[in-house]
């Protein structure tokens, strides 16, 4: 893989092309080449110059060392890519290259972007400059990365965000369901939607032989003609690639890290390497030299979340391995957690929705896993190759019959079968394995490092800029402010408050009961907010949302929001298409937590609390207006095992209203409530006046 790099109507563009190839180099080190406006140079080194458009490129030569850009007619390619049917398309359209970024460059020529992005199958990003256009696009996953800054006249983008926050502030990670199209004598900047892959009602059952054949062949059309490996953890998804690699007969290492030899993952590793006649390499860095590893790590991935770093530490030490042993290419099961309900969390939710779940990681994961995992391996001068990520994959699994993910408890059942199916044992195949963190111990070694303080606390010091800029979608209850809560502990932005206003009480979308507090809450918290009125009607509100949302985004540069959905399939699904068509971003911390801790939680986080509105058999209009205690929460779960009363309120039977948080730096008091009843189990708190004190 390599690094692009480009600055266009910029007056400093070689100053910026020229730092940010420096800050890239670690992409390819197999050459580096810019255009500069006229000509290609065939060097890092770039010249001032008063060009306002340059376009840089590092190499990591995989087929042929072909140096970029590349030039056909008057248009140029800088690409970062792996079409892994270039070969096919070679023939089919008669072509005369020698690799895939060559074949690349002369599709667009020939059939344009559009026809040229559904022929591919691969990974990639790449900039493609016509006469006056630049085209900036991602595969549709997101495995490749590509970040961009566009200030209404200028357009910088990088491989990594890095490579430009030294000319920038609002910088932002193309969603890879968006092409960019750039015009440089307008300087405008047109966004174009991609269709995503199909999630069908009918769904694949009896999918074991066809997953197995589509697995197969996406593993073996990323195999190298060089040195390989594959980081390896003993747990299913490494295993079941390692013995498909083994199987067609392929030598390659594989690679695990942890903090001891008795670590989880290790100990699993030098089992199955052992039952498989696996080549293995063990690196074991005692907890004491982890954070050197941490020093390194935050600023390259750029990013001091918990959970990354803590996934981030096995796999930059075994990859690390991997470089100095002289592979160029590294297999990881990246994506079979998100694809096969692999998280505990998975089975918390209704079953029928399961692939929704699966589906909405799916759209996420380019920011959850796939930019960190890309930046460490590729400053290890390795290309990361995900088979359990290819298109066709995807897209089969996301329609496989719930069933057969999990069945009788079982997560990832069907995968757990392929892997016995293709001879690895059953105590192998079933065996239940720890997250990454944990199982290398990793995690542990972070929280002592930290003690005193929280883990979050931390590791802040070694990146010290917020994760993402956030916008929260509150509407004045305990979910939406936890959840925006925990993205701010989780040391992200946040960077204003989004709240939608219903006419219609019986909104399905959004809580209408004293939304107006709302402003006390966004005052409260010294937070800028964005109020959207809205008719309620069903659909039709999700165009009101979307305003909100794309002002939040002109307005404060937001890069993601914030929803504190639990359980709602129906709510959740239509902010993620919302925030799909705008190119941002969606985190929902509380997906499918334990409605009981979550309540527990709010409570030992000194959240104040009260009812605003009942509408079920159990509680009444005592219930409103009081700040809810443990005690309280003792009850609600008293009638969760009696009559299947939702602890969190999730179906509907309380609304919430918060009026003080971590968040806040005044407490809200009411001053003037009434409360209106309507029958013995249904009242409403409406509040009249209320103060900050």
């Amino acid at each position: 893989m390599c690094g692009i790099i480009g600055a266009c109507n910029k007056e400093n563009a070689s100053q910026v092309v020229a730092t940010g190839l420096e800050k890239i180099q670690e992409r390819g080190r197999d050459a580096s080449g810019y255009w500069d406006g006229k000509v290609i140079h065939s060097t890092k080194g770039i010249e001032q110059s008063k060009t306002t458009t340059i376009l840089g490129h590092v190499l990591h030569a995989i087929v042929d060392v072909i140096p970029q850009p590349l030039e056909k007619g008057k248009n140029i390619l800088i690409a970062n890519c792996e079409i892994y049917n270039w070969k096919e398309l070679k023939g089919k359209f008669a072509l005369n290259v020698k690799n895939d970024a060559e074949l690349l460059l002369h599709l667009l020529n020939t059939i344009g972007v559009e026809k040229t992005i559904e022929e591919i199958q691969g990974v990639y990003a790449f900039a493609y400059k016509t006469e006056e256009k630049i085209f900036l696009v991602r595969d549709i996953i997101g495995v490749k990365p590509l970040w961009y800054s566009y200030n209404g006249k200028s357009l910088l983008f990088c491989s990594e965000k890095k490579g430009i926050e030294a000319f920038t502030q609002n910088i932002v990670e193309l969603n890879p369901r968006i092409v960019l199209e750039y015009n440089e004598d307008t300087q405008e900047l047109i966004e174009h939607k991609r269709e995503f892959l199909n999630l069908s009602d009918a769904k694949e059952e009896n999918a074991l032989p066809k997953l197995k054949e589509l697995l197969k062949r996406a593993i073996e059309s990323r195999i190298p003609q060089q040195k390989f490996a594959l980081l390896f953890s003993g747990g299913l998804d490494s295993t079941i690639i390692a013995k498909m690699l083994k199987d067609l007969g392929k030598e390659f290492t594989c690679y695990v890290a942890g903090t001891s030899d008795n670590a989880p993952d290790v100990i699993a590793a030098k089992e199955i390497a052992k039952e498989l006649d696996l080549t293995l390499k063990v690196t074991i860095v005692p907890k004491e030299g982890v954070e050197d590893y941490i020093r390194r790590i935050a600023p390259l991935i750029e990013d001091n979340n918990v959970v990354k770093i803590g996934v981030a530490l096995p796999l930059y030490i075994a990859a690390q391995q991997a470089k100095k042993d002289g592979n160029k290419v590294i297999f990881s099961g990246s994506g079979a957690d998100e694809l096969f309900a692999g998280y505990a969390r998975y089975k918390e939710g209704n079953l029928k929705d399961l692939n929704k779940d699966c589906f909405s990681d799916i759209l996420k994961i380019y920011e959850k896993n796939c930019y960190r995992d890309d930046v460490i391996t590729m400053n290890n001068n390795l290309e990361l190759r995900v088979p359990f990520l290819d298109k066709e994959v995807v897209e089969f699994a996301l329609n496989i019959a719930p069933e057969e993910k999990i069945k009788n408890g079982i997560d990832k059942y069907i995968l757990r079968k392929l892997a016995e199916e293709i001879g690895i044992s059953k105590a192998f195949a079933q065996r239940k394995k720890k997250a990454a963190q944990y199982g290398s111990g990793f995690d542990k070694a972070i929280e002592k490092l930290a003690r005193p303080q929280k883990k979050s606390a931390y590791l802040k010091q070694f990146y010290t800029k917020a994760n993402l800029k956030l916008g929260a979608l509150i509407s004045s209850g305990k979910d939406g402010w936890f959840a925006a809560y925990t993205m701010h502990k989780q040391n992200y932005n946040l960077s204003c408050i989004i709240s939608l206003k219903s006419t219609n009480k019986e909104s399905y979308m959004f809580h209408t009961p004293n939304v107006d507090v709302v402003k006390l809450q966004a005052e409260a918290a010294n937070l800028p907010l964005i109020l959207q009125e809205t008719e309620g009607e069903k659909e039709k509100e999700l165009q009101d949302l979307a305003k909100a949302i794309q002002h939040a985004k002109e307005e404060y540069g937001i890069e993601g929001i914030i929803t504190g959905a639990l359980y709602s399939n129906y709510q959740r699904e239509r902010i993620e298409k919302v925030a799909e068509s705008l190119g941002l971003k969606v985190f929902s911390p509380l997906w499918h937590i334990d409605q009981e801790y979550e309540l527990r939680e709010l409570l030992r986080k000194g959240f104040s609390i009260v009812l605003s509105s009942i509408a079920a058999d159990g509680l009444n209009a005592s219930w409103l207006g009081r700040e809810i205690t443990e005690k309280d929460v003792d009850k609600l779960v008293a009638l969760h095992k009696k009559i299947g009363f939702n602890v969190a309120g999730e179906g509907g039977e309380y609304e919430s209203l918060v009026l003080d948080c971590p968040l806040f730096q005044k407490k809200i008091m009411l001053k003037e409530k009434e409360i209106r009843e309507e029958n013995k189990y249904t009242a409403q708190l409406l509040v009249h006046k209320a103060i900050l004190s």
